[in-house]
């Protein structure tokens, strides 16, 4: 109830009237069943676009750190958040990424949709960047589809480090879903998984047409870091 309040009556039809978001592909999204959703991702503001203009509810693997915030601004952003269907998750690696798996198998295991993105992190400027396996073995082990959703012109929208958005309009395109059913028992092959993210980033890539560069974004991230605090 929490969810269709925040979507339909409160965050939904504001965000709706002053960024006038467009999609194409909307026919794309399983009516029903478990699916995941692979988005780029340019912007903080994806993850609020992409639930609002589609018909099903959505859930997405969030970073933790949004969830854990103190004060005013954190009890507001946790509760943003939560309203947008996002779960928190712990990326520092380990058991941490297991648990972040298994929370992902829940949410596709009763028949919902789960927003992932491969990349693991916002694009640092706009490029596509190579996909992490993880979405691979999600999808094998609960055997469902993967969307490939893109993202477009939310990064000018909401550039990193700007606190507000820009008022302008933005876009999603939502691609075939993909069928990895024949590599259905090979979870635990490293060689499928791999190849599997690669297509996935491959249908992205020819969706939107970003620039493309089989690096992780969290690397080019790392490299840029010195750069910028100088």
């Amino acid at each position: 109830m929490f969810y269709w309040l925040m979507k339909y009556v409160v965050i939904g039809p504001i965000v709706k009237a002053i960024f006038r978001p467009w999609i194409v592909g909307r026919r794309n999204v399983p009516s029903s069943g478990g699916a995941i959703l692979a988005s780029n991702h340019l912007s903080f503001g994806d993850s609020i676009i992409l639930p609002l203009m589609i018909d099903r509810p959505m859930a997405f693997l969030a970073k933790s750190d949004y969830f854990t915030g103190k004060g005013l601004r954190g009890w507001a952003t946790r509760v943003f958040f939560k309203a947008t269907g996002q779960l928190p998750i712990d990326r520092s690696g380990g058991k941490a990424s297991e648990a972040s798996l298994n929370t992902g198998l829940q949410v596709l295991g009763r028949g919902e949709l789960l927003g992932i993105y491969p990349e693991g992190t916002r694009s640092p400027d706009g490029k596509l960047y190579r996909g992490r396996t993880g979405i691979a073995r999600m999808a094998l082990v609960a055997r469902v589809p993967v969307v490939p959703v893109v993202m477009v012109d939310t990064d000018v929208m909401w550039p990193i480090g700007q606190r507000l958005p820009n008022v302008m309009r933005v876009g999603v395109v939502i691609g075939e879903p993909l069928d990895f059913s024949r590599f259905y028992g090979m979870e635990s092959d490293r060689y499928i998984l791999r190849s599997i993210t690669d297509e996935i980033m491959i249908a992205l890539q020819r969706l939107g047409e970003q620039e493309y560069e089989d690096v992780y974004a969290s690397t080019v991230k790392d490299r840029l870091a010195p750069a910028r605090r100088g």
